[in-house]
């Protein structure tokens, strides 16, 4: 387990519980000035706890437990649902050209499964990527001309090219990618990482899942509160959506004539009656409710203020673009991000659609690239600036790649790509990651990874080293069994991508 039993008391010891020990008031007033401001001694931060630094009023000084000093505190997760093209944006073969139109050999495909949209294909021909690629910085990075902002970054960011999966259908793939489990029902990477390191502010949720919306609708993908379930984890540690217009979360301000006071009459009321029923019943998931019930009360006055941008310095706007002005734009998204972090979120989630190119690539790739190039670019340079890049992991991807051969017609201008498990590239930056890299290699046909694979499972366990957790040992007794994030197949820490 990797949550202190210190901890896993006074989360659920319940307000009546702990004034009947009254007596010891001394004594724990004692304790606390031994553990030091911090709340914790500064031998046991030594031993792997993180280090509670001294923070305004409403931030936490009871971390969570981790094994090791974390290099990431938070990360902001970019999740490009439907699966990005990377042979149309970072993984750059110039030899297809030679190759357009002929079918994919037979060598190359091997056998392999197909989905549905293009298994009754009677043939396969190869789609040359029709965007020109530049080399950049000092790693000598290939990025798409899709991507000019990005570009100018790319020694800050870990690239990985050679991401694989199994699955090779949306839903199964998202949850595979979020939970490690192709199954619906697993704790999400967001919920691990509130279980693991615990809240920096009590004023707002630890986890919060922001669904951005693109320019282009073309084909959008299902998007649910599966992929931000705390699953068999307590539910506290479920991300919390906010909605991109109105409120950003329902019933977040009371109903006309119900004043604070009497809310907070209210809540009294139900906390007394959940612990009652705590003490009779022992469900921890009473706590959850507790817990719930004053995070939205907290939420009523801090929640407004993070999410009015109107005071941000034109500066901000000159980074992000003038789209982060308007809610529910992923610039917008990822402005909040920052705002979140810097306002202690541990893990924010953005997810955006409409990747899922089965045609028109020609069509729709510039316009999601135009989504996220300048606000992703924006949202290093703002962290940077702040001083929250090196404690902040930022990651983009999706959940699968794109096949080299077309979907349906093909011309030299335009052409659609299915869905492809066996390789893909995602990249990270901050938080630790090792800036410039650029690890793993694929076939001219970007089909076969050919040097470096990096599995789901490899990429969960180094994920988790950054956040200060050995992945082996992260886990939480379910059903009989001690469970993990990587599951039970062997996964490793990529070391090549750790700073």
């Amino acid at each position: 387990m990797s949550t202190h039993p210190f901890h896993e008391y006074i989360r659920y010891e319940s307000r009546r519980q702990f004034l009947s020990r009254g007596a010891n008031a001394v004594g724990w007033a004692a304790l606390a000035a031994l553990l030091g401001q911090d709340g914790l001694a500064p031998a046991a931060r030594g031993g792997g706890l993180e280090a509670a630094v001294p923070s305004p009023a409403g931030f936490k000084n009871l971390p969570g437990l981790s094994h090791f000093p974390a290099k990431a505190k938070h990360v902001i997760y970019l999740h490009m649902v439907g699966g990005p093209s990377q042979m149309d944006l970072y993984d750059y073969k110039p030899k297809m050209k030679e190759w357009y139109d002929k079918d994919l050999p037979e060598s190359i495909r091997n056998g392999q499964r197909l989905t549905t949209m293009t298994s009754g294909q009677k043939r396969f021909p190869i789609a040359p990527s029709k965007y020109k690629f530049e080399q950049h910085g000092k790693s000598g990075m290939w990025v798409s001309e899709l991507l000019p902002n990005t570009a100018k970054m790319v020694d800050d960011m870990c690239f990985i090219r050679s991401m694989h999966t199994e699955a090779i259908n949306h839903e199964p793939a998202i949850s595979y990618m979020q939970t490690g489990n192709q199954i619906t029902g697993r704790p999400c990477l967001g919920a691990w990482t509130s279980y693991g390191l615990g809240s920096l502010y009590s004023n707002l949720p630890t986890f919060v899942v922001l669904v951005a919306r693109p320019s282009n609708t073309e084909q959008l993908q299902a998007i649910s509160a599966r992929l931000w379930s705390a699953g068999y984890l307590p539910g506290e540690h479920a991300g919390v959506s906010f909605r991109s217009g109105g409120d950003p979360i329902l019933f977040i301000n009371n109903p006309n004539g119900v004043s604070s006071e009497i809310r907070r009459n209210t809540l009294d009321g139900l906390k007394s009656l959940n612990e009652l029923n705590y003490k009779i019943v022992g469900d921890p998931e009473t706590h959850t409710r507790i817990e719930q019930y004053e995070l939205a009360y907290r939420m009523q006055s801090s929640v407004p203020d993070l999410t009015n941008v109107a005071g941000e310095p034109a500066s901000t706007y000159n980074l992000y673009g003038e789209e982060a002005k308007k809610p529910g734009t992923f610039a917008h998204s990822a402005l909040l991000a920052r705002r979140m972090v810097e306002r202690g979120v541990r893990f924010v989630q953005i997810y955006h659609n409409n990747w899922d190119n089965h045609s028109n690539v020609g069509g729709r790739l510039p316009s999601q690239c135009k989504d996220v190039d300048r606000a992703c670019y924006g949202l290093v340079q703002d962290l940077k600036a702040r001083g929250l890049f090196d404690e902040t992991l930022i990651i983009w991807g999706g959940e699968f790649g794109r096949t080299i051969y077309s979907q349906g017609g093909l011309s030299h201008d335009n052409y659609g790509r299915d869905h492809h498990p066996r390789c893909f590239t995602m990249w990270m930056a901050g938080g630790g990651s090792r800036p410039g890299t650029v690890y793993g290699e694929t076939d001219d046909f970007s089909y076969n990874i050919v040097k470096d694979p990096v599995h789901i499972r490899d990429f969960h366990a180094t994920v988790l080293q950054l956040l200060g957790f050995d992945h082996s040992r992260f886990t939480y007794r379910y059903q009989g069994l001690d469970q993990k994030l990587t599951g039970v197949e062997p996964a490793r820490v990529i070391k090549e991508l750790l700073a």
